[in-house]
């Protein structure tokens, strides 16, 4: 039976439909005689409410709405990597073959080809007994990712025929599998999932291994770890975007999701730019082969910007069961957040601090405990990493979406503005931000860098905090007042922030760096520490070792040191022998 309802009321993408329609919770329905696509929020004895993903200018009251019997799903299968999708999962470049520049209203379009052919290789056999999860189809999804075709979660039973190997749509019937009931089901490339509901899995491992992203600051002072969540809050024109870019090209993970939530087009623009020229360091292959955006630009309906960030982690789940260590960027949760608000103000709801719905802190909770390490269904281990960024209005890091954000990750990479405007980039600042992986990962840095990482670790952020404090009596009385060991701890501080924190991401050795070469930079830096401290207690003033240059030589070793040439690093150590005696010698 087609159960449908009428439109009684409309207040922007939240339209009300009144007697009793038969509609579930959460259910997916098209609306008016677009067919434009929305889900039901609410539903009470003689009124429906339903959020409607597209725009709703020119709908009236008397229209129909019509539901679908499923809930608001994402397709799964082969042709997401190297997609763009929008926030319900409908491939722009396919609709702008359609529709132009904008998105016309009502767009029907397959979330994925439905009539491309993909070689397939079937793993499965008939009499093979399967469960949720277990593999029966592999595809060369692209020239980096191996597809793996899953049995979906809730099934199990015996394969009673097979396909041989051949070519075959995500459409096509390619194993057929017999519950216990005697039922048969198609088995298929493709399958379905509700976006809200996150994808089960068989254990959750605590953090032991960390995502690993070259850029310094984050890998050694404030680490994440595979399937941990940070967020990324900053001021406009900080630098969020940059460093979630910067990630999503160099970290470890197998696979990237990257969610432009609200956006500007322009910055989405820029992403697929970049990586649609960008080749991948790890594979050689193009950075589009291991990655799917999400665009839902800020001009694009309110509605579906609150669903872009389940349609992303949904996909990335899916990837995750597969095996993959799957890193998300969600840029940004604070305009996914003012989505929510402008809903609940439309559902005429209760506010909470600053206007944003009381139950913000429930869907961030929600959406970060998504992420994790696990073990999946299948026996496989996979991850997802969340990376949210945040725009707090102002760069006020007191707001409601910072706040309830900083309760729910595990690591904070708070951006400052004056670093920004200083051109120190990445402009994350070492005093605001924290990470509480560092002691689960402690054993891995131990076993597979260097025993001392951690401890010199604690020593350069030790000496940064001591540059902090001595900061406040220079900015009162002047640095001249300061005994010589004191101003040795602000020069080797300087050198910690010129050479070691601040990164060039226009330099071919410095974009990314290796943490072989980043332990040695420490290592370094330490050294002539430790050595220019033995010259002020033999009684040398800091501005005799300031005249022979040897920190602007040790500032330099970002550039100078080539990534493929980590040899090179006993030069320097040399470099500082050699400048330890000469000082002695001449002020002997």
């Amino acid at each position: 039976m087609n159960r449908t309802g009428t439109i009684y009321g409309i207040n922007g993408p939240v339209i009300y439909l009144k007697g009793d329609t038969g509609f579930k919770i959460s259910e997916m329905v098209y609306v008016g005689e677009q067919k434009l696509v929305g889900e039901v929020i609410g539903l009470k004895k003689g009124m429906t409410t339903v959020q409607v993903f597209e725009e709703t200018t020119g709908l009236r009251p008397g229209e129909t709405v019509t539901a679908t019997g499923d809930a608001i799903s994402v397709l799964l299968g082969p042709g997401i990597i190297h997609n763009i999708f929008d926030g319900i999962q409908r491939p722009l470049e396919e609709i702008a073959k359609s529709s132009g520049k904008y998105i016309s209203r009502g767009v029907s379009v397959d979330s994925l080809d439905t009539q491309k052919k993909w070689k397939v290789h079937i793993t499965a056999k008939p009499g093979d007994l399967v469960s949720g999860g277990t593999i029966f189809a592999e595809t060369q999804e692209t020239a980096s990712i191996l597809h793996k075709s899953m049995v979906p979660p809730n099934m199990e039973g015996t394969i009673t025929w097979t396909a041989g190997d051949g070519e075959y749509t995500i459409v096509d019937t390619i194993a057929l599998l017999e519950k216990a009931d005697g039922t048969e089901v198609p088995l298929k490339l493709a399958q379905k999932w509700p976006i809200r509901i996150p994808r089960p899995t068989h254990k959750r491992f605590p953090a032991s291994v960390p995502l690993v992203t070259g850029q310094r600051i984050l890998d050694t002072l404030f680490p994440i770890a595979k399937g941990g969540t940070a967020a990324v809050p900053g001021g406009f024109g900080t630098g969020k975007t940059m460093t979630q870019h910067q990630i999503a090209k160099w970290s470890d993970a197998d696979i990237i999701v990257y969610i432009g939530c609200g956006e500007r087009g322009n910055e989405m623009t820029q992403v697929l730019e970049d990586f649609n020229k960008l080749i991948d360091p790890k594979s050689g292959n193009l950075m589009m082969d291991r990655t799917t955006l999400i665009a839902n630009t800020s001009n694009m309906p309110v509605a579906a910007r609150e669903a872009s960030i389940y349609t992303g982690v949904t996909l990335a789940e899916y990837y995750r069961d597969m095996g993959y260590d799957v890193a998300i960027m969600a840029d940004s949760t604070s305009r996914w957040a003012e989505a929510l608000r402008e809903l609940s103000g439309r559902l005429e709801e209760m506010p909470a601090e600053e206007g944003f719905p009381a139950y913000l802190a429930s869907k961030l909770s929600a959406f970060y405990e998504r992420a994790g390490m696990m073990q999946n269904l299948n026996g496989t281990e996979g991850s997802v990493s969340i990376i949210g960024a945040v725009s707090p209005q102002g760069g006020d890091f007191s707001e409601p979406v910072t706040q309830n954000t900083k309760r729910f990750v595990r690591c904070f990479w708070g951006l400052d503005k004056s670093l920004a405007y200083a051109r120190h980039f990445p402009a994350i600042h070492w005093l605001t931000s924290y990470s509480e992986y560092l002691e689960d990962l402690t054993p891995w840095y131990r076993a597979n860098v260097s025993p001392q990482f951690v401890s010199h670790r604690n020593k350069l952020v030790a000496l940064l905090n001591q540059e902090s404090s001595l900061m406040e009596i220079v900015k009162l009385i002047g640095s001249d007042v300061l005994p010589d060991d004191q101003k040795l701890t602000l020069e080797i501080a300087r050198v910690i922030r010129l050479g070691f924190l601040q990164q060039n991401a226009f330099h071919p050795d410095d974009t990314c760096v290796s943490l072989e070469k980043q332990y040695l930079m420490m290592d370094i830096i330490l050294y002539l520490y430790e050595k220019s401290r033995a010259l002020i207690n033999r009684g040398m003033p800091v501005s005799v070792l300031k005249e022979q240059n040897i920190f602007e030589k040790i500032i330099a070793i970002k550039y100078d040191v080539p990534n493929s040439q980590l040899e090179k690093m006993e030069d320097y150590r040399k470099a500082i022998d050699d400048f330890y005696e000469h000082v002695l010698e001449i002020n002997g």
